[in-house]
């Protein structure tokens, strides 16, 4: 019998995956959760495989897809945008990828796949003085939201259900939060570009690219 020669691997999802040729326009979401799940899921850093982080405590949901961009790392660029913005120059990066919501009609109900993901906007969150921000996206082709361009296109009671998700999931009831974490500013698309181009150019000094 002939053996198999196996050419390639599965590349990891946060080093192996390209974030895409037209970023910070579009690019690659490689999402971890949807709104279908009661678990919260994220990518092993290690293995590249998803992993349960914790069970949801209570049932609030993502109300998006929801995961990473690919190729980016949030560390000193992206803590300087922070520190710019909040007037607060003791916030560091989070050391994580950069996070990503995507918005779309469509129920998709399992994550580990990638989505092409158009930014529009975002959140800047600071968690336990680390700078967290959540790049809020459109799912690109989707018919429904596919016309929303800019954050201004997203109905408030949407930002609000995001922004509720993000600050209360961690937060057992009675119990004060073990960590600070709030959002400072909601902006716009191109401080979103911003955000993108400085988590990549974070990632090209901490990792090693080819």
């Amino acid at each position: 019998m002939s053996k198999i020669h196996v050419k390639s691997y599965l590349p990891h999802p946060w080093h192996g995956i390209n974030i895409g040729a037209e970023s910070p326009s579009i690019v690659n979401a490689f999402i971890e959760m949807t709104p279908f799940d009661s678990v919260k899921y994220e990518i092993d850093k290690t293995t590249g495989f998803i992993k349960v982080d914790r069970p949801q405590k209570f049932s609030n949901i993502v109300p998006a897809l929801y995961g990473f961009i690919p190729q980016t790392y949030s560390a000193e660029n992206v803590a300087e945008l922070c520190q710019q913005k909040t007037g607060n120059n003791s916030i560091v990066g989070d050391k994580d990828p950069v996070d990503i919501c995507v918005l779309t009609e469509r129920n998709i109900n399992h994550g580990n796949i990638i989505v092409p993901a158009l930014p529009i906007g975002g959140f800047r969150m600071i968690d336990g003085g680390e700078a967290d921000d959540k790049i809020i996206a459109i799912l690109k082709g989707d018919e429904v939201f596919g016309d929303w361009t800019t954050i201004e296109d997203c109905p408030d009671c949407l930002i609000n259900r995001l922004k509720h998700y993000f600050l209360t999931y961690k937060q057992m009831p009675g119990e004060a939060p073990i960590k600070k974490t709030e959002i400072t500013h909601l902006y716009g698309k191109e401080e979103a570009y911003d955000v993108i181009r400085r988590s990549v150019k974070d990632y090209e000094d901490h990792f090693s690219v080819s």
